[in-house]
């Protein structure tokens, strides 16, 4: 099993995974969906993020033009094309393999490390299992990232499970079976690796994980990162800019919980028999300073008290004004 715990961070393109804030990654591009009848450099353009390739001709154009080779769930076992793709000097994101234990997983990036400059990411892709992903990630030292491409909606499970960053498909991209007009109906990443088509229709496991919009899985990926991170990730910002960006996330974070607050601050005042500023249960206000005390020792219940007012305050106004209308 990999103990290789010496590089926490690696740099894709101008990205930093695994230090710091969790991110997101778009731009993944599967050569292996066009099946060798594209033009590797015609597919990646100008730049490219992450990068599967189909076979060794392809390797070329991703030295070139990719920013990191992807070594596919569905040829872990390919060991020559393992050993080049590892070897073209770029950062090596390594996914797991359908099955794949553990220490299958690990061993295969410390192999990628070798023969390569040591620069491996790990990668949890297909359905997910944010149990591995996160064992991985402590075992072997590495930044790991998810595969959020075909269920956004796992997002925020993956930054909490210690995701340092999620790939997602770029906005706009088509995808590879579009542009080639092959693979006729629809596939899950699953069966696209094992190459096994996937019923889809009422009632199917594909239905329910039916792939979002690449606009708005973008999006659900940047709020996971953001809100999630900002409560689970711990971070040491060396720079003001990096401070200020902290301090942003937990802003963004702070804001998404006073909105729900205030809503279910809404639903307590329909529901006492007396409400708005009338029916303050100062109380229970003093008790619940106090719990958050505990929570937050380093202001103590003398500086969370007028913040607390402050905000259940704005809650009953708001919540006057919307009964007034």
């Amino acid at each position: 099993m990999s103990s290789t715990l010496e590089r926490r961070a690696v740099a894709v393109g101008g990205t930093l995974v695994g230090e710091g804030p969790a991110v997101v990654i778009g731009g993944r591009v599967d050569l292996r969906a066009y099946r060798g009848e594209a033009d590797a450099y015609e597919v990646l353009g100008e730049r490219a993020t992450l990068v599967e390739p189909y076979s060794a001709a392809d390797l070329p154009a991703i030295a070139e033009r990719a920013d990191a080779v992807v070594v596919g769930s569905s040829w872990t076992r390919d060991i020559p094309l393992v050993r080049s793709a590892a070897g073209l000097g770029l950062p090596v994101v390594v996914e797991r393999r359908p099955a794949a234990s553990l220490e299958e997983w690990l061993e295969l990036a410390d192999y990628c490390a070798r023969e390569g400059d040591g620069r491996v990411l790990l990668c949890e892709g297909g359905r997910l299992d944010l149990g591995m992903m996160r064992a991985a990630r402590a075992v072997s030292g590495r930044p790991v990232l998810a595969d959020v491409s075909r269920d956004a909606a796992l997002s925020a499970a993956a930054v909490a499970a210690g995701a340092d960053g999620l790939v997602v498909s770029s906005a706009g991209q088509a995808t590879p079976a579009a542009k080639l007009g092959t693979y006729a109906g629809a596939r899950t990443a699953e069966s696209s690796r094992s190459g096994t088509l996937e019923f889809v229709g009422p009632g199917s496991l594909a239905e329910a994980r039916q792939e979002l919009p690449p606009a708005t899985a973008l999006r659900a990926a940047e709020e996971a990162v953001t809100v999630v991170g900002a409560l689970v990730r711990p971070e040491a910002p060396g720079t003001l800019p990096e401070c200020r960006e902290a301090i942003d996330r937990v802003d963004a974070a702070l804001a998404t919980l006073l909105e729900r607050r205030a809503a279910l601050a809404g639903i307590v005042q329909r529901i006492k028999p007396v409400g708005g500023f009338a029916g303050r249960d100062l109380a229970r206000e003093r008790a619940l300073v106090a719990r958050m005390a505990l929570r937050a020792p380093s202001l103590g219940e003398a500086r969370l008290a007028p913040i607390m007012n402050a905000v259940i305050e704005a809650g009953l106004h708001l919540a006057e004004e919307r009964s007034a209308e």
